[in-house]
């Protein structure tokens, strides 16, 4: 087997099984990659450097085709509700037929770390088909030392086979696309799909399988970090502003997607940054903007012009899911360790499209927990095919495709890390104000980061609050160079009856929701349920 590169001569490709492979290239950087990449038409050169790369028919995750090996450790600390499951014999039936398939291929493989604290990180070895999923995987988790790839032992093995095709009775499968995770090996196995996502979020989950019995809360967020210290992490799902408020000039960023909090603070579980690229503008981003035109970054389903190669940040005709991948470092303001120490303040995003919270609110531990566990925003018409009106979506821990075990677990971690560290909560809504989607506006982005601003230094939890009255939560009664009506909600509405309406049609969701919860919750937890306190 012909191995070019550095790698562990010890445990070698053939430690995995892998038998007759035609060649490995083994932690290639950048250039070698990028060079490989348009070798073979996996990928172009765009205008400025940037390796464009097309994922075919997948333009995100398949979370249905995720599936966990249920073993005998693995059967009674899964949350199953949530994930599918497949069998020991299954799983080993298609780690069988991966190394089968990969017989006489040409490999790229790549030796990482998952966690910037090196007391809880895992070590991550990436088997890739293609030269250009290798970059991205390089560009979104730890690089080691060159040092320490010569003895890189792997905790976790990621094979990732775009060109195999699952069989659907023989392993378990829903289709001919697999990600399948045996958490007891240490092994991962993805195919039938090019989206390059999945890997980092595989990553992702075998930390959230591993870290919470450490005491070790693993964060589907952002962070950044002040000139004092202060540590600030963002929760949000998709498209409510986690990458974007993050990215703060003023402030160090740790990084955007994924941390976990530790006895010593936070640190980030990436070495890179995926952000969303459609309607990206040099005005708005300009920190993210810049990446897009430097050698080394993957943009994923971006469109091109054929001849300037200028890519089009206005173009959703691929998938509105346009991204781009890139090392943390290509930010300038970037935590060159990724550490930080405890949080000051926790803030969780919400795009609201019904338009009836409030700008900012301050959460208590209990209405923080009852917040991350219901997980709200909300889909707005075009986002999805069918959607015409706003569609409540609550995906638990801000996160549910990725949480592997019950969300009380991450729930009560986060409401002790909370109360043990004094930690001020805030839910913020980055979505509409003044009437629904299609109805009022977006919430400025001028407000928000004000709001955000006077959260992050301390000055807005000393200032007046009062208690909404639907929500329950408070909500400050004014904020220097903000306009006063936008932290009243029902006073930017025209139509009064129409937001009475509305804001208990949410809440009614926000219980209903809730009801899987409440027997794993105290009853302060359950208290912090929302309800109207004003007469029908």
């Amino acid at each position: 087997m012909d191995v070019i590169g550095t790698l562990n001569a010890s445990r070698g490709p053939e430690a995995f099984g892998f038998k007759k492979l035609k060649r490995v290239y083994a932690n290639f950087d950048a250039p070698l990659l990028v060079e490989e990449a348009v070798k073979r038409g996996e990928a172009r050169l765009a205008h400025g450097g940037a390796l464009v790369a097309d994922t075919g028919i997948h333009t995100g995750r398949s979370p249905k085709d995720k599936f966990i090996v249920k073993d005998e450790k693995t059967e009674g600390e899964i949350w199953w509700a949530n994930n599918g499951a497949i069998t020991p014999a299954q799983f080993e039936a298609l780690r069988t037929d991966f190394i089968a398939h990969a017989q006489g291929r040409e490999l790229f493989v790549q030796d990482l770390y998952g966690g910037a604290e090196a007391a809880h990180r895992v070590r991550a070895r990436v088997f890739t088909e293609y030269a250009w999923h290798s970059l991205f995987i390089r560009n979104l988790l730890i690089r080691p030392d060159a040092g320490d790839l010569a003895n890189f032992l792997p905790d976790l093995t990621i094979v990732d086979l775009p060109s195999f095709k699952a069989d659907k009775e023989r392993h378990g499968a829903r289709s001919e696309t697999v990600i399948a995770c045996d958490f007891t090996r240490g092994i991962v196995l993805i195919g039938g799909t090019s989206y390059a996502g999945e890997m980092k979020k595989s990553v992702f989950t075998y930390l959230n399988y591993l870290l919470p019995s450490k005491g070790v809360m693993p964060m589907h967020c952002s962070a950044n970090c002040g000139p004092a210290g202060d540590v600030a992490v963002f929760f949000g799902l998709s498209g409510t502003g986690k990458t974007t408020l993050s990215a703060d000039a003023s402030r160090i960023l740790l990084g955007d997607d994924e941390h976990g909090w530790s006895s010593r603070g936070v640190f980030n579980f990436e070495g890179g940054c995926y952000a969303k690229t459609i309607r990206l503008s040099r005005e708005a981003e300009p920190e993210i903007y810049d990446t897009t035109s430097r050698f080394g970054t993957v943009l994923e389903n971006v469109i091109v012009d054929p001849i300037t190669r200028i890519p089009d940040f206005d173009d959703g005709s691929k998938t509105e899911n346009t991204r781009a991948a890139y090392p943390l470092d290509f930010i300038a303001n970037a935590s060159p360790t990724g550490r930080a120490g405890m949080p000051k303040n926790v803030v969780m995003l919400t795009c609201d499209a019904f338009g009836v919270l409030p700008p900012i609110a301050k959460l208590t531990a209990a209405e923080a927990m009852y917040h991350f566990l219901s997980g709200y925003t909300a889909k707005v018409a075009g986002t999805e095919k069918g959607v015409k009106d706003p569609e409540a979506t609550f995906s638990t821990c801000f996160g549910a495709p990725f949480m592997p075990r019950h969300p009380s677990v991450y729930g009560n971690l986060l409401r002790d890390l909370i109360a043990k560290h004094h930690v001020d909560c805030w839910l913020v809504n980055t979505g509409w104000t003044g009437g629904k989607y299609g109805e009022g506006r977006r919430m400025p982005i001028r407000v928000t980061r004000r709001l955000l601003g006077a959260a992050l230094d301390g000055s807005l939890a000393r200032a007046d609050f009062r208690r909404d009255p639907y929500f329950g939560f408070a909500v400050p009664s004014s904020v220097p160079g903000v306009e006063p009506h936008i932290l009243y909600p029902v006073k930017t509405w025209a139509n009064k009856g129409e937001f009475d309406k509305t804001a208990r049609r949410l809440i009614g969701m926000f219980r209903e929701n809730f009801k899987r919860f409440e027997a794993h919750v105290d009853e302060s937890v359950k208290a912090a349920a929302p309800a109207a306190l004003i007469a029908a």
